[in-house]
């Protein structure tokens, strides 16, 4: 008789991990065994409440039932053609999504770091087809602090060191400029320049928001200048911050918008370049493609998503909790919280640097039941599911007061 497989605890596992997997992250000693909507329980079975939703992936909560759903339909029918075939999914999901984000075209790709690279890709295509750039001298203006992906191009234009050193040489063709500068980015536009790249909101760097009127702003210059504008809704977009895209804040329709992890509702990678007929036109076959790109189960996942966003309740979800976040974060300043920025179901908030760094006050939360992720120095980010509860986020605010006063 065959003895039961033997149930490794936490500690045990994390410890396995060491010798036989890079070591590229350094997560927070949980183990997470299962999952479902705003809560995730390790090996052991203790619950934490999850306040990272995956970096904006689980925006829908864990293992959503529309989601899940989908999965299980197409996993039963069809997986993968690559795109030397057609599919029988992919033309209602591009058909939803565009409409979702007013859009004409889309280009189906797996990552968000994809996605930003097949965006730099049609930027310089369209430069040299139709502005007339001189071949290889395109340009693309990025604004320091960013966050776009781990690519060697993507991180060539990176200013975190910690992501940049030791990976060169990278690529040429790329301009950076303060983030929420329009004067900075005035200067650094010229003839030569394919698009401007940036973050509506950026994540990585601490939830930072630029002032009213900043992407209304790049909007009216790029158009002044003849070049694009292309917005990274990779963490911002798909209901995080009340709106299905975060440019929405403003009357902006950038050229290309950048979508990804929400718009694989954390079941399978999906991610796409949105945007005009007369940029995404440009590519032609053999240009550009990826074998998973558009396959039919992202595509089932995908159209789930979409349509869970179709209703507007998740919007409305998050601009409503918003304020509660909003609220509850505002009575913790002084109280251990220096300063917060917050839009929608997502804050960076500021934490005094005396009680520790981001990463001491992201242990101390896990030890009672939360999990939150640091950014940079003392500074925690917040982005639950969008289906986390009124109570569910009054009680992680309650819990964060606790570990900063006590």
């Amino acid at each position: 008789m065959t003895a039961p497989a033997r149930t490794r605890g936490s500690e045990e596992l994390i410890r396995a991990e060491e010798p036989v997997l890079a070591h590229n992250y350094h997560p927070l000693p949980v183990v997470v065994a299962r999952a479902e909507g705003a809560w995730v329980e390790d090996v052991e079975g203790r619950r934490y409440l999850d306040m990272l939703a995956g970096y904006s992936a689980l925006n829908f909560g864990h293992r959503h039932p529309a989601l899940v759903e989908a999965a299980h339909r197409q996993l039963d029918r069809l997986t993968l053609t690559s795109r030397a075939f057609h599919n029988d999914r992919l033309a209602s999901f591009a058909e939803r999504l565009a409409a979702l984000t007013g859009t004409d075209m889309v280009l189906p790709m797996n990552t968000g770091a994809e996605a930003v690279e097949s965006g730099i890709k049609v930027a310089r295509k369209w430069a040299y087809d139709v502005k007339g750039v001189p071949r290889d001298r395109a340009t693309i203006v990025v604004a320091a602090d960013n966050f776009h992906g781990r690519t060697t191009t993507i991180v060539g234009f990176s200013t975190d060191e910690t992501a940049r050193s030791g990976f060169g040489p990278f690529a040429p063709g790329f301009r950076i400029v303060p983030y929420n500068d329009l004067a900075a980015l005035e200067a650094a536009v010229d003839e030569t320049t394919a698009a401007v790249l940036i973050e509506p909101i950026q994540g990585e760097a601490g939830v930072n928001i630029p002032d009213d009127g900043y992407l209304a702003g790049v909007r009216e210059l790029t158009r002044r200048e003849g070049c694009l504008f292309v917005a990274d809704e990779i963490q911002s977009g798909l209901g995080r911050t009340g709106r299905t895209l975060a440019v929405e804040h403003e009357p902006v329709v950038p050229d290309l918008v950048l979508l990804g992890k929400a718009l694989g509702g954390g079941i399978v990678p999906v991610s796409a370049v949105v945007g005009s007929r007369e940029v995404l036109g440009v590519l032609r076959p053999g240009e550009h493609g990826s074998t998973f790109g558009g396959n039919p189960l992202a595509a089932a996942v995908g159209t789930a998503v979409v349509e869970l966003l179709e209703t507007g309740e998740f919007q409305r979800r998050a601009t409503e909790l918003g304020a509660v976040l909003r609220e509850g974060l505002a009575a913790l300043v002084g109280k251990g919280v220096v300063g917060f920025r917050a839009r929608g179901l997502w804050a960076g908030v500021d934490v005094d640097p005396a009680l520790g760094t981001g990463r001491e006050v992201s242990e101390r939360l896990m030890r009672e039941g939360v999990l939150v992720k640091d950014t940079h120095g003392s500074t925690i980010r917040l982005a639950p599911p969008l289906t986390v509860t009124g109570a569910e986020l009054e009680a992680a605010l309650g819990t964060l007061e606790k570990v900063l006063t006590s």
